[in-house]
């Protein structure tokens, strides 16, 4: 299991958000590309990185920052944001980005999803950002009529092999995952899972590979590493133990 360390992007600096609220910002960092050399010089072996200010308004804002993190470092980076038109696709998927997170285009726009795919493959991956089990948009601003368990079944059904799944009540909060809704999204599904949004502890991790299902295949760490619950390395040996 991966363990990504996150970089949120919001007005060119690193932060964290509480349940999505963009008027709760913590900053961690006012360098985003410096803290994407450290968190591979501490062993990270990939990096989940997201635009907050794409997600939001549909807009590459922070394009060139993201694009000096991705030739920072020589870890694959995870990228999701704002990815709603063929153009913001070509463009993220040109910079060297490994894998492409698509949101809310995948649940509004299943032809720009299925281009989407049979462009990048394997390297598409679909946010299955969720409330009370129903799919959200829009950077978690709009709630849909489709629960993660259905949806997810539609997407498999058009060729996508991974997604991240994010219970957007708990992420930024350090209470913990749903591990309820991701183990029955693990049993719903055949495609690869990554988790994230709550992680607080390293019991968390070891409780999200107690579920032992294989294709849970990592967990996205924020603001748990930045206010040193644990540290990378202590995540990297309980995911790997």
């Amino acid at each position: 299991m991966i363990v990504f360390p996150a970089i949120s992007i919001q007005g060119g600096k690193a932060v964290s958000l509480r349940r999505g609220d963009f008027d709760d910002v913590t900053v961690f960092s006012s360098d985003p590309v410096t803290l994407a050399r450290q968190w591979q010089e501490q062993g990270a072996e990939a990096l989940h990185v997201i635009d907050l200010d794409a997600a939001r308004t549909g807009e590459l804002t922070n394009f060139e920052i993201v694009e000096r993190m991705v030739e920072a470092v020589d870890v694959p980076v995870q990228y999701g944001g704002g990815i709603r038109s063929a153009k913001s696709l070509a463009l993220v998927a040109g910079i060297g980005v490994h894998w492409v997170v698509m949101g809310t285009a995948a649940v509004t726009a299943l032809d720009l999803l299925d281009d989407a795919v049979n462009w990048l493959g394997q390297r598409l991956v679909v946010g299955l950002d969720c409330t009370d089990g129903m799919c959200t948009t829009h950077g978690w601003r709009e709630r849909s009529q489709m629960s993660a368990v259905k949806f997810s079944r539609i997407i498999q059904e058009h060729g996508v092999s991974r997604v991240v799944y994010t219970d957007t009540a708990r992420d930024g909060m350090l209470g913990g995952p749903n591990l309820i809704g991701l183990n029955d999204l693990a049993q719903a599904t055949a495609m690869e899972i990554v988790v994230s949004g709550g992680i607080a502890l390293l019991d968390d991790l070891r409780r999200v590979k107690k579920l032992g299902a294989p294709n849970i295949v990592g967990a996205i760490v924020g603001r748990a590493l930045y206010e040193k619950a644990f540290t990378l390395a202590d995540a990297l040996t309980v995911v790997g133990g």
